[in-house]
């Protein structure tokens, strides 16, 4: 059974840093697109980062990376602010086959 399992989510000050980590559990990671998605309170899930082997798009302030060794996908997020608070979700696509993960809890508060 495939298994996204996020983590690195918490409470950060407005201006901090956070590093979300995805871990899946897939045979062939590395054909497999990978994205970021956010859910606030309220409003509907967002795209906020991918990455391929054609390359990677993300939002200004956060990157998007990923190690193939270790079937691992990565979120920085870099000069967070209070609008970013939201559930980060791991996907995970290959052809016909679409994978979510629980989401991990981003707060950026003071």
């Amino acid at each position: 059974q495939v298994q996204l399992v996020e983590s690195g989510g918490g409470l950060v000050q407005p201006g901090g840093s956070l590093r979300l980590s995805c871990a899946a559990s897939v045979s062939s990671f590395s054909l497999y697109a990978m994205a970021w998605y956010r859910q606030a309170p309220g409003k509907e899930r967002e795209l906020v980062a991918t990455i391929t082997n054609g390359g990677t798009t993300a939002k200004g302030r956060f990157t998007i990376s990923r190690d193939n060794a270790k079937n691992t996908v990565y979120l920085q997020l870099n000069s967070l602010k209070p609008e970013d608070t939201a559930v980060y979700f791991c996907n995970a696509k290959l052809f016909s086959k679409n994978y979510w993960g629980q989401g991990t809890q981003v707060t950026v508060s003071s």
